[in-house]
């Protein structure tokens, strides 16, 4: 329990982290930042094996790639708290030249960033190269990947899950963010995604779900996921998540795909959540 309640003091500081960033420049994605930021807590402080004397090979280490490039501020803020960068820059976050740009970039050689990732449905291809090229090498660690619902509307994802069941790519645990939510309404009202499960076990992937937002039950999610491996296929895990976790006004809608907290609403969100490791 100690272990859980330790990551889940980072979640509420990156939570806090992440309103404020987004607050400062009125612009960013507050309502998936605030639904994947558990996982992210979870892998970087929790399941994954990584340096932050970062490289761009990441040989003999775990490799994450954030698919859903939107949820950047949760992804700066927890590797900041992990050590890759001084938690500082987080202040400079969608300024002009900043390398803390609104969606992941490389240009600006921002370290843990691997690949830029505005466009959405890119990020399953290339953890399908950087898993099958960890394979090639005989390097024993693993692939992580996230994506969001509504991120899987784009074609290229489902050509990488064939890809990467036909090459038994199965060093790659890709996640994927399911709060029902995207940019313009509910994920059902825009194309819908019936049968999930039934979707991703039909490329021949093995499929494991569980509660994105209850850190318990994602490291005991990934940690099956891991012992999966060498069995020849890749894993997905589908989590069930809400956007704007962690403060209830934020949470359930996908008003707050895009939108920054006025003054106001930052206030009452900041009242939600516990300053854990000190703001910025």
């Amino acid at each position: 329990m100690e272990k859980i309640q330790k990551l889940e003091a980072v979640a509420s500081q990156v939570r806090r982290d992440l309103l404020r960033m987004i607050h400062a420049k009125n612009s960013g994605h507050p309502g998936g930042s605030l639904g994947v930021t558990d996982l992210l807590v979870c892998l970087y402080f929790e399941i994954m094996e990584h340096n932050p004397k970062f490289d761009m090979n990441g040989k003999n280490q775990d490799l994450f790639f954030l698919s859903n490039g939107h949820t950047s501020a949760a992804w700066y803020s927890v590797l900041a708290r992990a050590g890759y960068f001084p938690v500082s820059e987080l202040g400079s976050f969608r300024a002009i030249n900043s390398r803390l740009q609104g969606h992941p970039t490389t240009a600006e050689h921002l370290p843990g960033i691997r690949i830029a990732s505005g466009s959405l449905g890119q990020g399953l291809s290339v953890s399908c190269g950087a898993a099958l090229a960890k394979k090639l090498n005989k390097d024993s660690k693993f692939v992580y990947c996230l994506m969001g619902d509504g991120e899987i509307e784009e074609g290229q994802v489902w050509e990488a899950a064939m890809f990467a069941q036909a090459r038994k790519i199965d060093n790659l645990i890709a996640f994927l963010d399911y709060n029902g939510q995207q940019i313009d309404g509910s994920v059902t009202s825009i194309l819908g995604l019936d049968k999930l499960r039934e979707k991703w076990e039909a490329f021949n992937w093995i499929v494991l779900e569980c509660k994105g937002n209850d850190m318990k039950d994602l490291i005991d999610t990934i940690n099956m996921a891991k012992s999966l491996s060498g069995k020849e296929k890749p894993v997905m895990i589908i989590m069930k998540t809400e956007m704007g976790n962690g403060v209830d006004f934020m949470m359930g809608t996908h008003k707050w795909h895009g939108v920054a907290p006025n003054d106001e609403q930052l206030k009452t969100a900041l009242a939600q959540l516990e300053e854990t490791l000190g703001d910025y």
